[in-house]
Formats: structure tokens, C-alpha cells, sequence
């Protein structure tokens, strides 16, 4: 399945310039997020799609075997089906917004099994709010779903022949609390940071394009 990473976003509540390129121990925040996917035994080609607002992300991403989509930057929606409609993807496809920086290949290859086994052409993930309040987070969505509190997680598969049309959903929901982390806002930041500090360093597949060894936190 392919992928395609969301970074086209303004990024304005963190007021620290690119989001995608914002640094987290040493590593732009997308780098994780393109790692995770490049260790997926699931995901087949990788694109991101930028905007004006991530300029800088498109330049650092040209050189690499990464290919990118720049869209207009009108909204998630609008540049989600102009980064779809540009690819040409005509089957179902994995989206991952760039800011989810504690997601691993485990994960996701989780969520790509359980689409193939559902009958419907889309999926979403979600976690409890129980998740969310557990790690100190405050989401900006919240949605009450037969009684259970539930936070998307920006991690979503679209059949990309429907692309313009409404899809039915599955919804996964996962207990993983590195699912709830969107790095949003400054506090968002702060518990991402301390839960990388306690993470186990696992190994991954370097951007080159994307270190910079004595950049700091």
C-alpha cells in the first residue's frame, strides 16, 4: 500500500517556522515519521504532500528519493484530494500527518492489516480519551461514538478511486498512547519530548538531507 505523509500545514500554534522541519533530539520532527514508514513491511511508495507554507520541507525533500506533491495549501481536505488527484492514486492508500513523530512501522503495519480484512473502503484511527488524559494531553477533537470518548489520530486509509466522494469508515481504536501525540501546540511538544526521552532508541533509516548533527532541541 502506498503512503502518502501531510505536510502542508502552516503550523502556527507552535510559532517555531516549519512544523515538519521542527528539530526533536537532533532529528526534524517528519524524519520520524518518514523512517517509520520506510521500515513498514506494508507501505510500498512513499510521497508528501507540502504547500507555500512548507517551502523549506519541499527543498529538503528534493534531493532524496522521497517524492513530493506540492498542493495549494487551501486545507487538510483540499490538499489531501489535489495530492491524491496529482499521484494518481487509484487504489486504497495510507495518509499520515506529519506530526506524528513517536508512530513506528509496528503500528502501522497493524492498521494496514485490519483494512484489508474490513469491507469497507476507508478506515480511521482513534484512541480513548482515556489514552489522551493519561499521557496529559488535550486533544482538539473529541467525538462521542456509541457512549466511548474517542480522539482521531490523524492516521487514516481512503480508497483513492472515491477520492471525492464521502467514504465509509471503519474506526480502529487503539490503546497505543504514541498515538495520541499530534504535536499541535507547545504542550503537545513538551510531552512529546518526554516521552522520547523514555522511549527505547530503536533503529532507523536516515534522511541524510534531513540531520543536522549539532542542531539542538
Amino acid at each position: 500500500m502506498d503512503a502518502l505523509v501531510m505536510a502542508g500545514g502552516p503550523g502556527a500554534r507552535l510559532s517555531k517556522g516549519e512544523k515538519p522541519l521542527m528539530y526533536l533530539r537532533g532529528r526534524p520532527m517528519i524524519s520520524y515519521v518518514l523512517d517509520a514508514l520506510h521500515q513498514s513491511e506494508k507501505v510500498d511508495e512513499i510521497f508528501v504532500a507540502t504547500s507555500p507554507y512548507t517551502m523549506k520541507t519541499r527543498e529538503r525533500l528534493e534531493d532524496t528519493h522521497i517524492k513530493v506533491i506540492e498542493t495549494k495549501g487551501i486545507g487538510y481536505v483540499s490538499d489531501l484530494v489535489e495530492a491524491t488527484e496529482i499521484i494518481g492514486l487509484k487504489s486504497p492508500f495510507l495518509i499520515v500527518m506529519s506530526d506524528l513523530p513517536l508512530l513506528d512501522a509496528k503500528l502501522i503495519d497493524e492498521v494496514i492489516d485490519v483494512y484489508w480484512k474490513m469491507n469497507k473502503p476507508a478506515l480511521s484511527v482513534y484512541v480513548p480519551l482515556t489514552v489522551c488524559d493519561a499521557i496529559g494531553r488535550r486533544p482538539d477533537t473529541v467525538l462521542n461514538r456509541d457512549g466511548q470518548l474517542i480522539v482521531p489520530v490523524g492516521v487514516n486509509i481512503l480508497d483513492g478511486r472515491l477520492i471525492r466522494e464521502e467514504q465509509d469508515e471503519h474506526l480502529l481504536i487503539m490503546d497505543d498512547p504514541v498515538l495520541a501525540v499530534n504535536v499541535n501546540t507547545q504542550e503537545d511538544l513538551s510531552i512529546c519530548k518526554k516521552m522520547l526521552k523514555i522511549s527505547i532508541a530503536l533503529p532507523y533509516l536516515p534522511i541524510a538531507l534531513l540531520r543536522h548533527p549539532k542542531h539542538n532541541d
